[in-house]
């Protein structure tokens, strides 16, 4: 697998020319927003198919799989225009493996809303080890309201997926509340009914797994959450429900801020199966613009949890979206949320060339909208990708998290699939 940096005069012909593979290849795998115009500073991923087998009448993707050794999900992966599904038809060429060394096996899971497009969820389903369902929100009586789940879950498990409760302490206005979470786990008799309605929920929509999200908790409350946690995982235990904590990216122990001082990286370590690393959104949308998940900032907090928790606990978490930011800065302004896809449109549209900053391995450019206002967008592309994927193999982590999945990203899933195993359950 090679990463082509879009250069002057560079057309989809010239590349695949230069690199020796067909164009019909470049669109497959990187389903590119408008083909006709690429952008300087864009990236084209090029993968180079070592067996591919040609669809007969009467062919299943199952047969093929079967017949090639292969399990249904890999051709699914090795195949984007698949888009997840088992569709075929004769004279398809697909592609059975690729010429590329593998890197490593990595969990990957993904975060979604329910109200995802059932085909743009169906692409990324392939790759991953888990989905999770965004969220059943805790009260402060120990309730959880109802989250219209049944389809992400029943996707997931025809995928082979396996499907992760995810509860958290947002309030109806979509704000992480410390109230709310000093409330719950200051008052044990809570505690007990919300884990019993956890664990019911478990029960009714067949969970195999369960993922607590709660943010911004006071200091105060930091070893009543370790505890909370401890509890979950001493009931999840008996029906092989692993119990994954998502935490706030720290650097050091005593780190100031509500975002820091109630995660307690080791007594969470200890009380969860596996951890996720909130890495990203330093580039956020009432900050200054900047790279949303620089890699020294990842490699910080990496370094840091490695000190608190054990390597194969840890799942780091990547970023699937940009943001645009008016310029110059003003706090007042929020930046727009974009997609990487997105984001190279916005390119394009403007005559704009991708920068990318080596120091935190991230690409950017600036562009004038049509009012004569400036903007400066960062947001991630396939080099950005390779950089964070890398980070797993290279610190001997468990593997990785995307928030989220609710905005296409056709490069990310190619570099994944080209460079890694994926783990088959969490």
């Amino acid at each position: 697998m090679d990463i082509h940096v879009v250069k002057p005069g560079d057309t989809l012909y010239s590349i695949a020319l230069s690199h020796g593979v067909p164009m019909s290849r470049l669109l497959e795998d990187n389903q590119l927003p408008d083909p006709s115009r690429l952008v300087v500073g864009q990236t084209i991923v090029i993968q180079y198919p070592e067996r591919t087998y040609v669809v007969r009448s009467g062919d299943t993707l199952f047969s093929i799989a079967q017949a090639n050794g292969l399990t249904v999900k890999t051709l699914l992966r090795n195949n984007p225009s698949l888009a997840g599904e088992d569709r075929i038809f004769p004279g398809q060429e697909l592609v059975l493996a690729y010429r590329q060394e593998k890197q490593g096996t990595l969990t990957v899971n993904g975060y979604a809303y329910p109200h995802i497009d059932r085909a743009l969820l169906q692409r990324p389903l392939p790759y991953l080890s888990g989905l999770l369902p965004f969220s059943y929100e805790a009260t402060a009586l120990g309730e959880l309201t109802p989250l219209d789940d049944v389809a992400l879950v029943d996707a997931a498990k025809q995928m082979g997926v396996v499907p992760i409760m995810n509860i958290t302490n947002l309030t109806p206005d979509g704000m992480f509340s410390p109230e709310l979470a000093h409330i719950i786990l200051s008052d044990p008799a809570i505690q007990e009914k919300l884990a019993a309605n956890v664990m019911e929920v478990i029960r009714a929509r067949s969970y195999q797994g369960l993922d607590v999200d709660f943010e911004s908790i006071y200091a105060e409350d930091a070893q009543s959450y370790v505890s909370f946690i401890s509890r979950l995982r001493e009931l999840a235990a008996p029906m092989g429900i692993p119990v994954l904590v998502a935490v706030a990216p720290k650097s050091y122990a005593n780190q100031p801020g509500l975002l820091y001082e109630g995660m307690d990286y080791a007594g969470l370590g200890r009380a969860a199966d596996l951890i996720f690393l909130m890495t990203y959104e330093w580039g956020y949308s009432y900050g200054p613009p900047m790279a949303i998940s620089p890699i020294r900032s990842m490699r910080t907090v990496i370094e840091y949890a490695l000190k608190e928790i054990p390597a194969e606990k840890l799942l780091l978490g990547i970023p699937n979206y940009g943001y645009d930011w008016q310029i110059p800065y003003s706090q007042s302004r929020k930046a727009v949320s974009i997609s990487n896809q997105y984001a190279v449109s916005l390119a394009a549209r403007y005559y704009a060339a991708i920068r990318f900053d080596e120091s935190v391995q991230a690409p950017w450019f600036r562009y004038v909208d049509e009012r004569g206002q400036e903007h400066e967008v960062w947001f991630e592309d396939a080099r950005s990708i390779r950089a964070k994927l890398s980070l797993v193999p290279e610190y001997g982590l468990r593997g990785v998290g995307y928030w989220n999945l609710m905005r296409p990203f056709p490069q990310n899933w190619v570099i994944l699939n080209a460079l890694y195993h994926i783990r088959e359950g969490l």
